[in-house]
């Protein structure tokens, strides 16, 4: 591999969707909505289980950590995106692009990381109820947090330095609206075969490592569930971990179908919308899903508004 300092390239320039000019403003508004309602989402939710006693519970503290990582991981890619629609200044610096990169992916690595932690709490809460607050303890969550945060800097660590000690030397337009792996690799004029080995083996570590412990998990949680003789036992021990079915499903679908595929298989175009839907949609869904089908959650919004109305 070439070095970083062997580069010839010292910025990138963002094609963005810019090839469809007339969407330009109305794509604008729409991203600058979807960006502020996952801000207000993430932020409140992370406020609502500092504020309320009642969700000082492990549950509640990892959600606490995954909408954190959420509005992280949005805001690393939303606000230069936005940017591009409005000005006429598309081009970020080499080294601004490393940077995206590697904050982009410790996010998504935590974020995986942090979805099977979850997924481990629910097996404990469901499958060994009386034993959930020892097995639990406040320091094994702790300890769980930064074992995931750990995991994130250390894989973004070893892919950053893969793919930007590359040579990249010939053209420095990105055909996309930020700084993901598939593009960069094409624009390089080094040899990406072992740059994308690299790529392949850690994005599978973490993704199937992960989801393994997700599937495991959940096919004991299930086993259980199926043997509560009364329907309203199923149904309130099925209510405590659909919301988070909902959301693995969502982020480990579209993650299995972006990354873990060769080089050769993407089509830009086509991979900037579930672009879009990974770094955008899907950290605005997030706080949605576990408060839309959270019972506790929304009873616990429905206290401070009747608060704030009968304060008045």
């Amino acid at each position: 591999m070439e070095g970083l300092n062997q580069t010839t390239v010292t910025e990138f320039i963002f094609v963005g969707f810019m090839d469809h000019p007339d969407l330009q403003i109305p794509l604008f508004l729409l991203f600058l909505g979807i960006y502020i309602i996952t801000l207000v989402g993430n932020l409140g939710m992370i406020i609502l289980i500092q504020i309320d006693a009642r969700f000082q519970t492990p549950m509640y503290f990892f959600l606490s950590n995954l909408s954190a990582v959420d509005a992280g991981y949005s805001s690393v890619i939303a606000p230069k995106m936005l940017v591009t629609f409005v000005s006429d200044n598309r081009t970020i610096s080499f080294i601004e692009c490393a940077t995206q990169f590697y904050f982009f992916c410790i996010f998504v690595t935590n974020e995986a990381c942090l979805l099977g932690v979850m997924a481990y709490d629910r097996f404990v809460a469901i499958c060994n109820p009386l034993l959930y607050s020892t097995a639990m303890s406040k320091r094994l969550c702790v300890l769980l947090v930064i074992a995931s945060y750990i995991t994130g800097f250390v894989n973004s660590t070893a892919q950053t330095i893969s793919i930007f000690s590359l040579s990249f030397c010939d053209s420095n337009v990105i055909n996309h609206f930020f700084c993901d792996i598939p593009p960069i690799l094409k624009l390089s004029c080094s040899d990406i075969h072992n740059t994308d080995i690299v790529h392949f083996i850690l994005s599978s570590i973490v993704v199937m490592s992960t989801l393994i412990i997700v599937l495991v998990s959940y096919v004991y949680v299930l086993t259980t569930i199926l043997k509560i003789r009364s329907a309203e036992g199923r149904r309130k021990a099925f209510s405590t971990c659909g919301s988070h079915l909902v959301a693995v499903t969502i982020f480990y679908g579209t993650i299995i179908f972006m990354y873990l595929r060769p080089t050769s298989g993407y089509t830009t175009d086509q991979d900037k919308v579930i672009s879009v839907f990974y770094t955008l949609v899907i950290p605005m869904l997030n706080p949605l899903i576990y408060s839309l089908r959270n019972k506790e959650v929304k009873e616990a919004l429905k206290r401070i508004v009747n608060r704030k109305i009968f304060s008045r």
